[in-house]
């Protein structure tokens, strides 16, 4: 978890310098566009700072209070991001509306674009870091990161291109358009994660196909008992919860049947890992209709 640390308190290293890059930009053109482009970045200093501090959060152990950890700080960070998205893209919206009203030309268009091009590139290469780094380490907060970053690359070069046509054809209108839809683009970043967010701390299912080879763990790994049932999932952080009923033969020792619950864990940590694993074991006429056979 020291390593995903480390990366979000880089984050917020990152998202401070492309702020300066981008708030400069502004002040030189005197864009809308480039000034919404700006106040996103206000947003992703924001996020940044609560994604490293969701990842402190999470990386504590277990305690009296929290018995299954603190895994879920993450969720939390990623819904605050989710939010603060959307409060920005609503002062973008209000901004382009007041330059629609009354538009004027950028002022010197090539310096401010080539730093605006400087501070998207750099929030590309990170994007990829981020989403590197995040499905390696399964960490809900630095992919959140990730997916808001990989929106700005494209709300940003989407203004570029916008104040760019404004500098050659003096279509005024043009600014407050591309800042308008940098503020469309935004807000379906910002509820796609929340929606994400809200399933993480809703205990959603993990996806098919993790679930599928969860399935596939199972029937491989059991050999000795008679069926699997009442299979539930879900997943905190990177942690990925997996509970299930095992029906033994009923005269099988209570050892024997431990051994069979320590090779099925064993298995199923190894595929999933993090993984927490609680199997409830019940004799034959336990089973039930429809339930997995995994003789």
């Amino acid at each position: 978890m020291q390593g995903v640390e480390r990366v979000a308190a880089a984050s917020v290293l990152v998202a401070l310098g492309v702020l300066a890059l981008k708030a400069g930009a502004a002040w030189l053109t005197g864009s809308v566009a480039l000034m919404a482009d700006a106040l996103e970045s206000v947003v992703n200093v924001a996020a940044a700072g609560a994604a490293l501090l969701a990842v402190r959060l999470s990386a504590k152990p277990p305690d009296a209070n929290h018995p299954y950890g603190h895994a879920k700080a993450e969720y939390l960070s990623a819904v605050l991001e989710g939010v603060l998205i959307v409060l920005a893209a609503l002062l973008i919206l209000h901004a382009a509306w007041g330059a629609a009203m009354a538009p004027t030309p950028p002022e010197a268009a090539v310096a401010g674009l080539l730093v605006s091009l400087v501070a998207t590139l750099g929030n590309g290469a990170w994007a990829a870091v981020l989403f590197r780094r995040g499905r390696a380490a399964r960490s809900p907060a630095l992919l959140a990161d990730a997916r808001h970053l990989l929106a700005d690359v494209v709300s940003s070069a989407g203004v570029i291109l916008g104040v760019a046509a404004v500098a050659a054809t003096d279509i005024l209108w043009l600014d407050p358009l591309m800042a308008a839809l940098t503020a469309v683009n935004i807000l379906w970043s910002g509820s796609r994660l929340l929606r994400e967010s809200v399933g993480g701390l809703m205990d959603e299912a993990v996806a098919p196909a993790v679930l599928a080879r969860i399935e596939a763990t199972l029937a491989g790994a059991a050999t000795g008992a008679l069926e699997a049932h009442d299979l539930r999932t879900r997943r905190a952080g990177p942690t990925i919860f997996v509970e299930f009923h095992l029906v033994v033969p009923g005269a099988l020792r209570v050892d024997e049947a431990h051994a069979i619950c320590d090779r099925i864990e064993a298995a199923l940590r190894a595929e999933l890992a993090p993984a927490v694993i609680t199997i409830h074991v019940e004799p034959e006429g336990k089973a039930k209709t429809g339930g997995a056979l995994v003789w």
